[in-house]
């Protein structure tokens, strides 16, 4: 690449590099296979009460699954402008399913624009309420494999959110199924995204992703080889998620923290893609029931911490968070 090409990072955007001990790695197994669930609880629990984020192995997903919907990201992103354009998410209108692109969506927009293109799917259903309803999908013709192979992760990181859950549950001195009376017709959210690279001089009017939480429970990412996620640690700094083969990233959001008062973090996080590669990433987001309520656990409260937070349901708050970044969004009557 041309010296002139190559991008340079302004001050605020450099991550801080660091022991990656401090985004910890879980190994699932212990509580997949029975042997020592309470040992998995507690690593969940420190890193989900000091940095919001880990990476877990062992975690059950076959290679070929990861790899397959990877190869249909490409090949969706790939397609003519056009092509993409006619699946554009406001077609969908409160059902929020299909193509976002470069600066459609906004994450942080009085800061940031973000230099993505998202491909969004969820459960087919009915349209009863916003987040559900029919996706929109790229014609067999033009992608055969896709649909089959993003739609299977999809169901494949539904089930692991469930394991990942009953965990969750477990290190907060809940029973192991506490999530699954919230969780009998989720709100789930399988995306695909598209980073391109960014050249010269890059600040933090425009990068991949700007600092954000994430609106609802829980978080699965699979992420290529390139890198550019980005955690904010305890100290103020920016700490790469280096991708390391074989592992997701899982991260809580706000609902979670709602829910633990605080003591678990919805951490901000971002995406800065200068490694002069087109970066690929598939996020898997599941929330809860539309009407599940979220308030801070009994045992989360005490005199010297008192309860932070009213209650809400999943579905108001994480609309409400959507129509801060979807202009169509704001065009329909509430």
């Amino acid at each position: 690449m041309p010296t002139d090409q190559i991008a340079k990072l302004d001050d605020a955007l450099h991550a801080k590099r660091q022991s990656f001990d401090k985004i910890p790695v879980v190994d699932l197994a212990p509580l997949l296979d029975g042997s020592d669930p309470d040992k998995v609880a507690g690593e969940i629990n420190w890193a989900l009460a000091n940095a919001g984020f880990m990476y877990v192995k062992n975690h059950g997903i076959a290679d070929a699954v990861v790899e397959n919907a990877f190869s249909q990201t490409r090949a969706f992103f790939d397609l003519p402008e056009a092509e993409k354009m006619a699946l554009h998410v406001s077609r969908s209108g409160q059902t929020l399913r299909g193509y976002i692109e470069p600066f459609g969506e906004n994450t942080d927009p009085e800061k940031t624009r973000d230099l993505k293109e998202c491909f969004d799917l969820g459960p087919e259903s009915e349209p009863d309420c916003p987040f559900f309803g029919p996706n929109l999908w790229p014609g067999d013709a033009r992608l055969p494999g896709f649909r089959g192979a993003v739609y299977h992760y999809h169901e494949e990181m539904k089930r692991l959110s469930m394991t990942i859950l009953s965990g969750i549950a477990r290190s907060l001195d809940l029973a192991p199924d506490y999530f699954e009376t919230k969780l009998k017709k989720p709100i789930s959210i399988q995306r695909l995204l598209h980073y391109p690279p960014q050249t010269g001089i890059v600040d933090e009017s425009i990068i991949g992703i700007g600092a954000h939480t994430d609106y609802g429970s829980l978080t699965i990412l699979a992420q290529d080889d390139v890198g550019g996620l980005q955690v904010l640690n305890r100290d103020g700094h920016w700490v790469e998620g280096t991708p390391i083969p074989g592992t997701f990233v899982i991260n809580i959001g706000d609902l979670l923290q709602r829910l633990t008062n605080d003591r678990y973090l919805a951490n901000l996080h971002r995406v800065v893609n200068t490694s002069g590669r087109e970066r690929y990433s598939i996020p898997f987001f599941i929330d809860a029931d539309y009407d599940a309520e979220f308030a801070p656990l009994a045992s989360c409260i005490d005199a010297d911490n008192p309860a932070r937070y009213e209650a809400v349901t999943c579905g108001v708050h994480k609309y409400g968070r959507f129509i801060q970044s979807y202009p169509h969004l704001q065009k329909i009557p509430a």
